[in-house]
């Protein structure tokens, strides 16, 4: 599967998880690509908004760059919204991780999986649905 299309499936899969759980969501388009800064997604509820920047990964540890994490954090102070990355491991469930627990390496930020496990929500967490 090319690396796009596997994305853009986990960001749908994403999408039909917060549906599932009574949560409006949407891809936005041209995430990335855009002149202005946006999210991959875009959900909430009646309480709560999150932006997310999405990464599906094989390696251990997940790059982002520091461009990608600071339109992130505009986009989310201008539109209301919290700033999380998603990330999704492979043959792991997803990983939230808020944008100030990311670790810079100076020229980008650094999300492995023992740190996401430490200091990231899995998705009930996220929404509030512990039970």
């Amino acid at each position: 599967m090319r690396v796009k299309s596997k994305g853009i499936n986990a960001e749908r899969e994403l999408i039909h998880l917060f549906w599932k759980h009574g949560w409006a969501a949407i891809r936005t388009a041209g995430s990335g690509s855009n002149h202005y800064p946006s999210p991959d997604i875009i959900a909430g509820n009646a309480i709560r908004r999150v932006a997310l920047e999405c990464k599906v990964t094989k390696e251990i540890k997940q790059y982002l760059t520091k461009k990608e994490v600071t339109e992130l954090q505009e986009y989310s102070k201008k539109f209301g919204a919290e700033s999380w990355i998603a990330v999704k491991f492979d043959h792991v469930d997803w990983f939230f991780v808020p944008t100030s627990e990311l670790e810079c390496t100076g020229e980008s930020f650094a999300l492995g999986l023992e740190d996401a496990k430490m200091r990231g929500l899995q998705f009930e967490e996220l929404i509030g649905n512990n039970s």
